[in-house]
């Protein structure tokens, strides 16, 4: 009798959820950002795409992305008599959720990426301990929390904090460290 009761509670659920109008939003997302960080690069630039699940679901956003950044700095020594190329990037996947209230959209995410740092040094003496370039990387879990604003409806501004796991770099450059997070600010355009 209680197996009853539950199947037709489940049953019904699933018949409000098939009978709801999808959504007309928009299924794509395409961003572009500004991203700073603590470590050497400090400033890059990002790209992201997302895509729409479940969108029967009213006031929640769920959503798959797919993330890419890019890092570079050229740091010189004794006027330019050494110099070093540190070029970082990295690129992910993340579950996303979030909420829609009025025109502000916050939202928390969880996913999985990889990091490669390059290191090339420039015009150091020959036998060297530093004199070879060096590539290192990383697997690591990220986790973000962020919001979106859209004032007008497929152009949304956006801001968020992403925090991230890395396994430890090779000790390349003593004042290269790895980063506990990054401050994101870009555009994304839905489509």
């Amino acid at each position: 009798m209680k197996l009853n009761k539950i199947l037709v509670v489940v049953a019904t659920f699933a018949l409000m959820f098939s009978m709801m109008p999808e959504k007309t939003s928009a299924q794509w997302s395409l961003g572009a950002s500004y991203e700073i960080r603590d470590e050497d690069p400090q400033n890059g630039f990002g790209v992201r795409l997302e895509r729409q699940i479940l969108n029967k679901i009213p006031v929640v956003n769920l959503k798959l992305r797919g993330h890419f950044s890019y890092f570079n700095d050229d740091i010189s020594y004794d006027n330019r008599t050494y110099s070093t190329d540190i070029t970082n990037y990295d690129y992910g996947l993340a579950a996303v959720g979030g909420v829609s209230l009025g025109l502000l959209s916050p939202y928390v995410g969880l996913g999985l990426g990889a990091s490669t740092l390059d290191v090339s040094r420039d015009n150091l003496p020959q036998n060297s301990p530093m004199d070879s370039e060096n590539n290192d990387s990383a697997i690591y879990w990220n986790g973000f929390v962020g919001a979106e604003v859209s004032p007008i409806p497929m152009i949304k501004p956006f801001v968020e904090y992403r925090f991230e796991d890395v396994a430890n770099y090779s000790d390349e450059l003593s004042d290269v460290k790895n980063s506990n997070g990054r401050l994101i600010f870009g555009v994304s355009l839905s489509f």
